[in-house]
C-alpha cells in the first residue's frame, strides 16, 4: 500500500535549487524574477544550501509576487542578502534516495459501536441484517398524520443510561446522544478498558466523527422558546446545534487531545470522516481514532423537508417493504437515525496492547459530481472517477473486489447510476456481489456510512454478506446475478467496498480487507 501513496504523491517541483556564497553587487542578481544567470552561477563556488520550491521558469512569477506583496523596500532587502550560486539535483534522484526510509503507517480495525433500528450491538446489529430483519415501522415520536409519508427506520428504544451522565442527556440533542454511545461501545467492544486508557499517549488519540444535520430538535425547540421569549431559550441550544460539538463533547469525556473536528457532506459524511481520520494514523499525527457518523432527524421538520423533496417513500401501509433498492416497484428512500463508528488504530500501537483485529482499512477516496443538488450526475462520471481513485490510492486491484456495500437508497435515478458505475469499475469480476443496509434499516443519513462501515467489516468477519430484502422484481437495467438475494449469502471477502454519496454531488468510496 505504501507504494500507492507513493506514486499519487503530487510533484511540488521538478528540481531543488540550492544556492550558496553571497554575492557583493546587486547588479549580479538581474535576472528573471531575482535569480542567477546561468553565466553567474558558473562564478559561483558552492558554500552553505538553500532549498527552494521555485525550480521551473513558470514558478518564477512567484519571486516577482512576493516583490508586489511586501514592497520595494523588502525587494531591495532581499536583493541585497540572496546567495548566488544554484545547483539542479533531479527529485527523483532525492525520492530514490529516501524510498527506503518511508514506513507506511498500517491502519485497522479493533473495535465498532453502533445505535440503529436493528439493534445496539455490532453483533445483534448484523445478526439481525444476515436474517433479513426490518427496523422499518410507523413513526410514533409525533402524530405525523397530516404528511404523506409516515414511516420511518426509527429507534424505538434507546438508553443513555452507563454512557452519557443524566445532566447532559436531558440537554443534548438525540445525534449527540447517539455519537457519544456508539463512540465508548466501539471502545468497550475494542478491549479499552479503564486500564489500557489510563496506558493511551492522548495526545495521540482523537475523534472524527460528523453529522449531515446536527441538532435539529434542540434548534427547533430553540426556535419554538423564542416565540416566548428568549429567556425561555436553552443556553446551550447554539453549540449543542453545531455538527462539531459531538465529537467535542466525546473528547472532553475521554481527555482524548488529538484531532477533533467533524466533517458534514451530507450522506456522504461518514466515509469523509472514516477516510480523513486514518489519514491523520497514516501521517503519525494519531494513534487511535474514533470516527464515524450521527444523526438523528427523524422529526417534523426534518420528515417535511424530504417530503417537500419528493425524495421520500409513500408505502405506509407496508412499512418493512417501503425500502426497496433496485426494484422496479421502488418509490423513494425511508429516512432512518442512529450512529456508527470505528475504533482506527495504528497496526503496530494495536498490536503492542493485544488488541483484536476485525479488518484492515486500506485507503478511499472522494470526488465531486459538480452537476445538481440531489440529482446524480447522469453517466455516473463521478461514481466512476471515486472507485477509480479509492482503487489506485489503496494499491488494490479491480478483480480483488468482490463484495460493495453500495449507496443504494430506493430512488428511481441514484440507484441506477450507481450500479452502471460498479459495472463501469468491475463488470469483468465474476464474483462481486453488492447489497444494500437500507433495504432494512432505511436510510440513516450522515450516519448511513458508519453504519455501513460496521456491516462490511462483519461480512469480513463472519464470511457473511447480508441479503437484500424486497428485491422481488429487480429493474430492467440491474444484472440480478451481481445482487445478493432474499437470503444471506456466504461469501470469503477478499476487499470489501463501501459507497457513500450526498447532497451536492458528494461521493465517497472507502476499502476495507482481511488483516494478514
Amino acid at each position: 500500500m505504501a507504494a500507492a501513496y507513493s506514486s499519487l504523491a503530487p510533484p511540488i517541483c521538478t528540481w531543488h535549487v540550492v544556492a550558496c556564497m553571497p554575492t557583493t553587487s546587486e547588479n549580479n542578481m538581474r535576472s528573471i524574477g531575482g535569480f542567477p544567470t546561468t553565466k553567474q552561477m558558473g562564478k559561483c563556488p558552492t558554500r552553505g544550501t538553500i532549498i527552494s520550491a521555485i525550480s521551473r521558469p513558470e514558478d518564477r512569477s512567484l519571486s516577482q509576487n512576493t516583490d508586489f506583496i511586501f514592497g520595494r523596500k523588502h525587494r531591495r532587502r532581499r536583493r541585497a542578502s540572496v546567495k548566488a550560486m544554484a545547483v539542479s539535483v533531479p527529485l527523483n534522484e532525492i525520492a530514490e534516495t529516501n524510498k527506503h526510509q518511508i514506513t507506511q503507517r498500517r491502519v485497522v480495525v479493533t473495535g465498532m459501536g453502533v445505535v440503529t433500528p436493528l439493534g445496539h450491538d455490532p453483533d445483534v446489529f448484523y445478526n439481525n441484517l444476515l436474517e433479513g430483519v426490518s427496523g422499518i415501522s410507523k413513526i410514533e415520536r409525533f402524530d405525523c398524520s397530516i404528511f404523506p409519508t409516515r414511516i420511518a427506520g426509527e429507534i424505538k428504544s434507546f438508553s443513555t443510561e452507563g454512557w452519557v451522565v443524566p445532566k447532559l442527556s436531558k440537554r443534548m440533542d438525540k445525534f449527540m446522544l447517539y455519537m457519544l454511545t456508539a463512540g465508548k461501545k466501539a471502545l468497550e467492544y475494542g478491549g479499552i478498558t479503564e486500564e489500557v486508557m489510563r496506558e493511551l499517549d492522548k495526545t495521540k488519540c482523537g475523534i472524527l466523527i460528523g453529522s449531515a444535520m446536527g441538532g435539529m430538535k434542540v434548534f427547533n425547540d430553540a426556535i419554538e422558546a423564542l416565540r416566548i421569549s428568549y429567556k425561555k431559550m436553552n443556553p446551550f441550544c447554539v453549540p449543542f446545534a453545531t455538527t462539531n460539538m459531538g465529537s467535542a463533547m466525546l473528547a472532553m469525556d475521554l481527555g482524548w487531545m488529538g484531532p477533533n473536528y467533524s466533517i458534514s457532506t451530507a450522506c456522504a459524511t461518514s466515509n469523509f470522516c472514516i477516510l480523513n481520520a486514518a489519514n491523520h494514523i497514516i501521517r503519525g499525527e494519531a494513534d487511535v481514532m474514533l470516527s464515524g457518523g450521527s444523526d438523528a432527524a427523524i422529526i417534523p421538520i426534518g420528515l417535511g423537508g424530504f417530503v417537500a423533496c419528493g425524495a421520500l417513500s409513500q408505502r405506509n401501509n407496508d412499512p418493512t417493504k417501503a425500502s426497496r433498492p433496485w426494484d422496479s416497484d421502488r418509490d423513494g428512500f425511508v429516512m432512518g437515525e442512529g450512529a456508527g463508528v470505528l475504533l482506527l488504530e495504528e497496526l503496530e500501537h494495536a498490536k503492542k496492547r493485544g488488541a483484536e483485529i476485525y479488518a484492515e482499512f486500506l485507503g478511499g477516496s472522494v470526488s465531486c459530481d459538480a452537476y445538481h443538488v440531489t440529482e446524480p450526475h447522469p453517466d455516473g462520471k463521478g461514481i466512476v472517477i471515486c472507485i477509480e481513485r479509492a482503487l489506485a490510492q489503496a494499491g488494490v486491484a479491480r478483480d480483488a473486489v468482490n463484495y460493495v456495500n453500495a449507496h443504494a437508497t430506493s430512488t428511481l435515478s441514484g440507484d441506477v447510476k450507481e450500479f452502471e458505475a460498479l459495472l463501469q469499475c468491475f463488470g469483468g469480476n465474476s464474483e462481486l456481489k453488492v447489497n444494500s443496509t437500507k433495504s432494512m434499516i432505511g436510510h440513516l443519513l450522515g450516519a448511513s456510512g458508519g453504519v455501513e462501515a460496521v456491516a462490511a467489516v462483519q461480512a469480513i468477519r463472519t464470511g457473511f454478506v447480508h441479503p437484500n430484502v424486497n428485491l422481488d422484481n429487480p429493474d430492467k437495467n440491474m444484472d440480478a446475478s451481481v445482487l445478493v438475494g432474499s437470503k444471506k449469502e456466504h461469501l470469503d471477502v477478499k476487499v470489501a467496498m463501501s459507497n457513500s454519496f450526498g447532497f451536492g454531488g458528494h461521493n465517497s468510496s472507502i476499502l476495507f480487507a482481511p488483516y494478514k
